[in-house]
């Protein structure tokens, strides 16, 4: 693992980034909060604790609330590591890690004290984080600056090697938790048991994972966000979609497959959408804009539709009459990194100028230009959703779909495929298929 040698470079870059965008604005540096605990209403437990991504950019404290970083671009960073003297609960352990070096670190006891290793006094630092009411109580007056957060959301987007390494980690551990879903499935296992055995193979708790992970069964599959995990099986086994992630040092992969139970119409369909996914991935390259191999996605759907028989007609008419995204209505995909729908998708430049998805797209998440080292997700769909297709067959495009064809794979739910890729200068690099996922 390359992560170590890699690391310090990654700071290098974190500071320049600093650097630069304090000088523009007139900062002294940015105080970054890692957050802190929200307790539950009316309650005495805490929700699960998130991390700051900004924080996480940094160090990989992913469970430890109450820690700041201090960066100005110059100097070495400062970590204020929270470690409290509890016998209620685990206190984390000093680091020792490979990380360690880059940062001078100081250790805060008791949270309320943190104003005492705080240098707002000394100038006008930033507060870059989502406890605005702890930041104002501090002393600091400028909290996450537009132009700051646009500056780095933008640049965000461009993954050190050390980011790359852990995205391909976070591959290389999902695939093993898909593999093993997939074995859940074929041996008769349930929603929920197939969730079990996921994560016991990634080794990772529901609140580590980087999002809900999607395990639908039949119908359930044509449901996008399908979360419900039903403890039943079904009568009759007919379709498993999967979307489902893991983490490392808080990167995320996002990965989806979908099986039939048995090889019939449905499992030729998967194949001809694996195909249509490739291909597309074939067309993403440095300079173009995501939007265009969105609208190519459609092109190829329109015409893969044609070719098995749920449509009629044109390509053309198809596409002009909404038929194609009655079929995929989500977007082909979105950026990845420190978050599942990474930031800056939207941005055009810098300064966060911001470039919606076409009008009858709306669900799009990613408008941006492809450079070297983003890292996108390639998600093309295909599903059989009522509230969907139910206005086509009460119009006058009812003509164009086979409503025959439809009733009988309706049961089967849907179709998603997706893979997580690093654009290179030349040539992708496809992080779920080289972890071993291939169908």
């Amino acid at each position: 693992m390359q992560l170590a040698q890699h690391y310090q470079s990654h700071i290098n870059i974190l500071n320049q980034r600093v650097a630069e965008i304090c000088a523009r604005e007139g900062l002294s540096g940015l105080a970054i909060h890692s957050g802190q605990p929200h307790r539950q209403f009316l309650d005495d437990i805490d929700y699960p604790f998130k991390v700051n991504p900004h924080f996480k950019a940094w160090v990989p404290l992913l469970e430890t609330p109450h820690c700041w970083l201090l960066v100005n671009g110059r100097d070495k960073p400062i970590l204020i590591f929270y470690r409290p003297e509890d016998f209620w609960h685990k206190v984390t352990d000093l680091p020792q890690s490979f990380w360690c070096d880059s940062f001078d670190i100081r250790i805060l006891t008791k949270a309320d004290k943190v104003a005492d290793l705080l240098p707002v006094a000394e100038g006008c630092w930033a507060y870059i984080g989502e406890h605005l009411e702890v930041a104002s109580v501090l002393g600091f007056n400028n909290c996450n600056p537009e132009a700051v957060m646009s500056y780095m959301h933008f640049y965000r987007a461009c993954k050190t090697d050390y980011e790359l390494e852990c995205m391909r980690q976070a591959n290389h551990i999902a695939v093993e938790g898909h593999r093993a879903a997939k074995n859940a499935f074929y041996n008769g296992a349930s929603e929920f048991e197939i969730q079990q055995q996921y994560l016991n193979a990634i080794a990772q708790g529901e609140n580590q994972v980087p999002y809900g992970n999607i395990i639908a069964l039949n119908q359930n599959a044509a449901i996008l966000h399908y979360t419900a995990l039903e403890h039943e099986s079904p009568q009759q086994r007919l379709s498993f979609l999967i979307d489902a992630g893991a983490s490392f040092h808080g990167y995320a992969a996002d990965i989806s497959r979908t099986y039939a139970f048995e090889k019939n119409r449905f499992h030729d369909l998967i194949l001809a959408m694996n195909q249509l996914q490739l291909q597309l991935i074939e067309h993403l390259r440095p300079g173009k804009r995501y939007t265009e191999l969105h609208l190519q996605a459609h092109q190829q759907l329109a015409t893969l539709l044609l070719e098995v028989g749920l449509a009629n007609g044109s390509q053309e008419t198809l596409l002009e009459q909404g038929i194609t995204r009655a079929f995929f209505p989500h977007g082909l995909g979105h950026m990845l990194g420190l978050q599942v729908h990474d930031v800056g998708g939207f941005f055009n430049d810098e300064r966060g100028t911001h470039v919606a998805p076409p009008e009858d797209h709306p669900f799009l998440r990613c408008t941006r230009t492809m450079a070297p080292g983003h890292v996108v997700t390639i998600e093309p769909g295909l599903y059989f959703i009522d509230s969907l297709l139910v206005p086509l067959k009460l119009d006058g495009r009812k003509k164009l779909v086979d409503w025959d064809l439809v009733a009988s794979l309706r049961p089967f739910g849907g179709i998603r495929i997706e893979d997580n890729v690093i654009i290179h200068a030349h040539g992708n690099e496809n992080m779920t298929r080289e972890s071993g996922l291939i169908d």
